[in-house]
């Protein structure tokens, strides 16, 4: 990918440094952008293993998933949508440094013990695509597809050949509150083609109500997936109104 050679060649004639606090890294701590001190900002906190959201102790199901269980089996994130994380998804949506997302992956990758056979992302419509310039949640996929050794054909073919398709164009769901967001995202997506694995992960950048991923997961039921996995970067809670 042109991210990954862009940073080899780069790292060729300038000196190392850590992308958040700027000072020189060791020569063997290549492996990422941040140096090993500001790589403990983005240290594992305890959660709900099903719905992904922060708990007092690490545990299976909280409370909320055993009364409404979400309709995935497991969420995987880096962290809540804060400093430095909140940081590196602007950058990647906004600021089109599009090479943070290969850096974001490896964070996200050793938290994901059991690897979905075939991982995909949200989708976005045609016309925020061509605003953008790329899709950040399936780049994140791809790279994360790569660290996690999925079969080659998924990991190459997610950016071409979706299993979802955004049909509708949406507002932005930040500041709407949940109902605002399901009813937005309301006959906003649909399949563009049937999975063939039984077992599927879906790949977000930032998980809030979970609205999104929530329309994506019933379309896999509908098709007969079994499990469905989520994958997201940030997990935070919808902000209390």
């Amino acid at each position: 990918m042109v991210s990954d050679w862009l940073q080899k060649t780069t790292q060729q004639y300038l000196p190392l440094q850590c992308d958040l606090c700027g000072l020189p890294k060791e020569k063997h701590d290549n492996h990422s952008i941040w140096c090993v001190t500001c790589l403990s900002h983005f240290s594992e906190t305890s959660r709900c293993q099903r719905c992904g959201l922060e708990t007092l102790t690490a545990v299976e199901q909280c409370g909320q998933c055993l009364t409404a269980p979400p309709p995935w089996q497991r969420l995987y994130c880096v962290s809540d949508y804060t400093f430095p994380t909140s940081r590196y998804i602007h950058q990647l949506k906004y600021a089109k440094k599009f090479w943070v997302a290969r850096d974001l992956a490896k964070l996200l990758a050793p938290k994901i013990e059991s690897p979905a056979p075939l991982i995909t992302s949200v989708p976005l419509h045609w016309s925020r695509y061509i605003q953008r310039g790329f899709n950040q949640s399936a780049l994140l996929c791809d790279y994360l597809a790569k660290e996690l050794h999925t079969p080659a054909q998924d990991r190459h073919t997610l950016t071409q050949h979706q299993i979802f398709k955004r049909i509708r164009s949406t507002s932005f769901q930040h500041g709407l509150t949940k109902d605002q967001r399901q009813q937005n995202l309301r006959n906003a997506f649909t399949l563009n083609k049937q999975p063939t694995q039984t077992h599927v992960a879906i790949l977000d950048d930032v998980v809030t109500t979970g609205s999104t991923v929530q329309h994506l997961c019933d379309l896999l039921l509908e098709v007969g997936v079994k499990r469905i996995d989520i994958y997201c970067i940030c997990r935070t809670p919808e902000p209390l109104t």
